[in-house]
């Protein structure tokens, strides 16, 4: 391959990774912690300590729904907790806005579906840096350059990963070792990467993409094609005759049992849909997960009033359309293998941060000027972001679970706390990373980052002490595995902090990471 060739592939990789960087690094570890979804909201609500409604039954809610709120007949769905801790909620729109409610809540329903879930802000950090819609745009266009570095960094660099891909050159060139690093990490978990990043864009960029479709090439018909091949329950129109409706926990039992018959033995329902609730030709539409199967989520459409089953998508019983779209999700989150897959996903999450981190120390590294002690700005600018940045992010989620912790404890709604730590404690880490000396901003931050993480696992541990006396459950070993994690973490981060305060004192003295001389740095 010529030269300028390769001059303009390491144009591209350089810079779509840098521009895109800092969002995947966010990314890629909040999307770390999000395939512990479910275990994350058992920690924030175990059963010892349930929600408010957390005992209120489903039917119990629909009943409560529909005397209050007569309107939602027509079409309303219930959100089925997580663990046993939350409680289940209603979703229906009246005057044309969606309002969410628990039992309690009925009087005066929210507009948002469960504001205060840690385990949803952590996915929203994740898929749109917490920002609704413009974020998630934003998003989509960072996996175009993140597909776009992944492709040009294989082209650049295969030739000589063939021959160094295990290398790991541990010594005094730290560029060497921070390069064999990030080439093998890259490497290893291509095929991930790429699967990430073409979901990653598909699942941003979807809604843009069918506008732009439906104008330029479906003559305006793209919508309703999409909404008639992608439907999960038949079209009904209500009979007008009233009828008993059969209970959930029949429906769901019902739903089960269709769901066996297709081959999904595991059927979970997390959501059922409800429309002409009441009428002879209701229908309830009950959404299923199965783990261990590519399919993880499976549809069952039955009549509300005889439990007939009117439609079904489960198991060895799909079409193309949901077999494509149930494969980009299951692949994108990892969710179709139990633990072990849940284990592999987080640990790629995390080497993914690393990839990034490593390829902005990389190009920092490369335009280092080696006998001079004064830096060019580029490079002091790059250092202070990536350590505000990258840091910083860790630092806020830690923040996040520990605003969520004290809300708990005091019993107040913990949406707001976790925002103001969360964007809180990052602004503060970029604005120490900018006024404090590079090096020891680093080490600082990796402090705070690995005492809060820590102080927040080992509060928790203490204030269960009481549950760990009680015969254990499943969502007992959820809540210790999130603690378990949290003090794994936090030891990883004081090991980072050790080699980062060894480099500022024993490494290059011409370097930004450096605490031994003046290098004109504030």
């Amino acid at each position: 391959m010529k030269a300028s060739t390769l001059r303009t592939f390491q144009i591209v990789h350089t810079w779509t990774g840098l521009m895109a960087g800092f969002a995947l690094f966010i990314a890629f570890y909040a999307g770390a912690l999000t395939v512990f979804h479910d275990d994350i909201a058992a920690w924030q609500t175990p059963p010892w300590r349930s929600a408010p409604d957390a005992a209120v039954p489903v039917g119990g809610l629909i009943d409560k729904l529909v005397a209050e709120h007569p309107e939602a007949r027509a079409d309303f769905g219930i959100v089925l907790p997580p663990t046993q801790g939350q409680a289940p909620y209603a979703f229906w729109v009246s005057d044309g806005q969606s309002r969410f409610a628990t039992a309690g809540e009925l009087a005066q329903p929210r507009l948002e579906g469960n504001p205060n879930d840690l385990a949803d802000f952590v996915y929203a950090l994740h898929d749109s840096l917490g920002f609704p819609v413009v974020g998630l745009y934003f998003m989509g266009i960072v996996s175009v350059l993140y597909g776009l570095a992944l492709v040009s960094g294989v082209i650049l660099h295969l030739p000589q990963l063939v021959k160094d891909l295990f290398a790991l050159r541990v010594g005094k060139n730290i560029k060497r070792l921070w390069q064999d690093a990030h080439n093998a990490i890259g490497v290893v978990s291509l095929p991930f990467h790429i699967i990430f990043a073409i979901t990653g864009a598909v699942f941003c960029l979807f809604t843009v993409t069918m506008l732009a479709l439906n104008v330029t090439a479906f003559n305006g018909k793209l919508f309703d094609a999409f909404a008639e091949a992608t439907r999960t329950e038949p079209v009904v129109q209500a009979s007008g005759v009233a009828t008993t409706m059969l209970s959930y926990d029949e429906l769901a039992a019902r739903a089960q049992a269709v769901a066996k018959t297709r081959g999904a033995a595991n059927f979970e329902p997390d959501y059922v849909h409800f429309t002409h609730y009441g009428d002879r030709n209701a229908v309830a539409m009950v959404r299923g997960l199965s783990d261990r199967a590519l399919d993880t989520y499976g549809y069952i459409a039955l009549n509300a009033g005889t439990g007939e089953p009117l439609m079904t998508s489960v198991g060895g019983n799909r079409d193309g359309n949901s077999i494509a779209y149930a494969a980009m999700y299951t692949l994108h989150f990892g969710n179709f293998g139990g633990r072990p897959v849940q284990w592999l996903y987080f640990l790629l999450g995390l080497a993914g941060a690393f990839l990034f981190y490593s390829g902005n120390l990389l190009w920092i590294e490369s335009r280092r000027k080696r006998r001079h002690q004064d830096q060019p700005l580029k490079t002091r600018v790059m250092a202070r972001a990536t350590v505000g940045v990258c840091i910083g992010s860790c630092l806020a989620i830690s923040g996040t679970f520990a605003a969520t912790m004290i809300a708990s404890s005091l019993d107040i709604d913990a949406q707001w706390p976790q925002r103001a730590a969360c964007y809180g404690l990052f602004l503060a880490a970029c604005a120490y990373a900018c006024v404090r000396p590079v090096a020891r901003a680093t080490v600082e931050l990796l402090i705070a980052t690995g005492v809060l993480t820590l102080a927040v696992a080992l509060a928790d541990l203490l204030r269960n002490a009481g549950a760990w006396m009680r015969p254990w459950t499943p969502q007992t070993m959820a809540v210790l595995g999130v603690d378990l994690v949290g003090i794994v973490l936090a030891i990883a981060f004081f090991a980072f902090a050790r080699a980062s305060s060894r480099r500022a004192r024993e490494g290059d003295t011409h370097s930004v990471w450096t605490s031994q001389a003046r290098t004109g740095l504030p």
